[in-house]
């Protein structure tokens, strides 16, 4: 059973649950929603990331939650924590927040929702110091949300990944610290 860990006007944010990954696959792993992802994923490899995720909120407390918007009680996104996993990255560790949008609920809020939602969560009950987001240049959506958001372009933490196209390297970072988003609230 799913618990839900946060609610936003629109979204209830909740954990992963074992029948998931259908879903997911379904509404969110389009040519289009993961064109800076690395593109669609197969089954086994959604599946393999919501074990992972379960096993971290297991563990730490936290992890990728699904977005249900409360209009529709349908599975709109994901957003949520994770650490820092890329063996490239030179901050392995760190809490690095992220989020997808399903393509028909672009540009409605929904990510800034979420995240708002998910930043409270990590300086809240997760006690993170800090976060960090990750994407490419070309993400231009994403980076300008983590603008939005009052995060922190972090050149010093920017790193190749050969795992991504061209256009989507470097992978660059973000960063906000706890106190710079209680001074934005």
């Amino acid at each position: 059973m799913a618990d839900i860990i946060a609610e936003t006007a629109r979204l209830i944010l909740r954990t992963i649950d074992e029948g998931d990954a259908a879903e997911q696959m379904r509404v969110l792993n389009t040519p289009t929603v993961m064109a800076r992802l690395g593109g669609p994923k197969e089954m086994h490899e959604i599946e393999a990331k919501h074990a992972k995720g379960m096993a971290l909120y297991a563990q730490h407390g936290f992890s990728f939650l699904f977005l249900i918007e409360k209009a529709t009680g349908e599975m709109v996104g994901h957003a949520g924590i994770k650490l820092v996993d890329n063996e490239r990255a030179p901050n392995p560790g760190e809490h690095e927040i992220g989020w997808l949008i399903r393509e028909d609920r672009w540009r409605m809020g929904l990510a800034e929702e979420a995240v708002r939602a998910i930043i409270d969560w990590a300086f809240g009950r997760v006690d993170a110091p800090h976060v960090v987001a990750l994407t490419s240049g070309a993400n231009v959506a994403s980076w300008k949300l983590m603008e939005k958001l009052g995060m922190v372009r972090r050149e010093d933490l920017d790193f190749e990944d050969p795992a991504y196209p061209p256009e989507d390297n470097p992978v660059i970072q973000y960063s906000l610290t706890k106190e710079e988003w209680e001074k934005a609230q």
